[in-house]
């Protein structure tokens, strides 16, 4: 019975304990301030801080139907695709759209 309370109360220390906070780093300060963000609206997407990225469109079944490189910062691009859901994907960053 001791060793029943002994863990319990051990558990609860355990959960009440502060946590450490890490801080960032300028450079994840600065990546966070740059990510690459991904609008679409009207058959068209707007990509934002991807210069030198590639645009990768997928189809729900994996399959990359194009692959478009963004050549500046600012980049509107026509999707020309025929209606259905896809997956765009910019380095790390992924939205699902649906083409109607």
């Amino acid at each position: 019975m001791k060793r029943l309370y002994i863990i319990a109360i051990s558990l609860f220390l355990l959960g009440t304990m502060p946590s450490v906070a890490v801080a960032q780093t300028d450079d994840e300060v600065e990546a966070e301030l740059n990510a690459v963000t991904l609008n679409v609206r009207d058959g068209k997407v707007h990509v934002t801080n991807a210069e030198g990225k590639n645009l990768e469109i997928y189809n729900l079944t994996g399959v990359r139907v194009s692959l478009i490189r963004i050549d500046n910062n600012d980049k509107h691009i026509n999707l020309n695709l025929s209606r259905g859901c896809y997956i765009l994907k910019v380095g790390k960053v992924v939205r699902k759209v649906t083409i109607l």
